[in-house]
């Protein structure tokens, strides 16, 4: 079953060709803030079709990760690896789903801040 969602004005747009086993609520700094629900994946299993310049990315310095927010609307649609190429996983922001279809996954809740491990 595929999984399709977008941003609220409909530039950034989604799928997931595979079902995710649950979502994830992290509660690290950035993710608290931005307040998503994450599908992980691999980007094999994912499409994102977008203009080239839709999304604005943030990275931290330190960071491993680019987040990706819509341009037009502000919503936060995926993140991915800085090292594309060489690590293939994504997530994407299940938030973004209508949500009926949201009611029907488990979330699961993940200390980002401070353990690194699932609270449930």
């Amino acid at each position: 079953m595929t999984v399709q969602a977008s941003c609220h004005c409909g530039a950034v747009k989604f799928k997931l060709n595979i079902q995710p086993e649950w979502l994830i609520k992290c509660n690290c700094s950035i993710c608290s803030k931005l307040g998503t629900l994450w599908a992980h994946t691999l980007e094999k299993d994912a499409e994102i079709t977008m203009p080239e310049s839709a999304t604005l990315a943030y990275k931290r310095k330190d960071a491993s990760l680019a987040f990706h927010t819509c341009k037009t609307c502000g919503c936060t649609t995926h993140w991915w690896s800085v090292k594309r190429g060489e690590d293939e996983r994504m997530a994407l922001n299940m938030a973004l789903l209508d949500p009926k279809i949201l009611a029907q996954y488990r979330i699961r809740h993940f200390d980002g801040a401070d353990s690194w491990k699932f609270t449930d």
